[in-house]
């Protein structure tokens, strides 16, 4: 979803709402730490690297992010609810980080002119056109960059399957009551993003790794831009 399509303001007012109790779950939730880890350490960026997270929440992959780039590196996290950046701003300060940022904006069309890496978690299947997303991040990184990806989306492996039930009934409570309309719909289409984002990426990338975890919820990919 981006700045200026139906819901926008809905959506900033539900996730300001909870935006408290998304940091405790994107913090504490078991393996979720494991996985970002996973995520960070495949985009590869560098020490003294310019990172920027579109979609960056409450900040929790900061902590990875850091550590790749150091001291000397800089990580800018792009979101476009305040609640969440709010909480994003209270991270920075407990951690005395001095080379991470936060700013206001839509990971569509993201505030900020260059970058050596772009990372994106649980984003893809928000966006109205994720395709034009990851295009637009992988010219913002330009010819050697590295692109992240971490998304969530049904099972297509048989141990995940019985699971998409509820996996479905997850996405179902975290969507704004007027996007719930159309529930039905919703796990097709963040499938669909997903894929969709994910099949961008390797297209854009000459080096593009792609891999599956979590019993075939959660799709990493990551790459060099060409």
């Amino acid at each position: 979803m981006t700045e200026g399509t139906p819901g926008v303001a809905e959506t900033q007012q539900f996730y300001t709402r909870w935006a408290g109790l998304y940091d405790t779950l994107a913090s504490h939730t078991p393996g979720l730490g494991g996985l970002r880890e996973r995520a960070i350490t495949r985009l590869a960026a560098n020490p003294g690297d310019t990172v920027v997270e579109m979609g960056c929440g409450t900040g929790a992959n900061f902590p990875y992010l850091r550590d790749r780039v150091g001291d000397e590196g800089t990580v800018v996290g792009v979101d476009l609810t305040g609640g969440m950046l709010a909480e994003a701003r209270d991270r920075i300060e407990r951690e005395g980080w001095e080379n991470v940022h936060v700013v206001a904006g839509d990971a569509a069309r993201p505030p900020v002119a260059d970058a050596d890496a772009v990372f994106a978690s649980f984003v893809s299947g928000m966006l109205a056109n994720p395709v034009a997303a990851v295009d637009d991040w992988a010219d913002l990184v330009g010819e050697g960059g590295r692109l992240g990806l971490l998304d969530l989306a049904r099972s297509t492996e048989q141990v995940g399957r019985p699971l998409n039930a509820l996996f479905s009934g997850l996405v179902f409570a975290g969507l704004p009551s007027k996007r719930r309309r159309n529930v039905a719909d919703a796990p097709r289409l963040l499938d669909d993003r997903v894929a969709a984002a994910q099949r961008a990426l390797r297209d854009r990338c000459e080096d593009a790794h792609y891999s599956t975890h979590a019993l075939g919820f959660a799709r990493l990919a990551a790459g060099t831009v060409e």
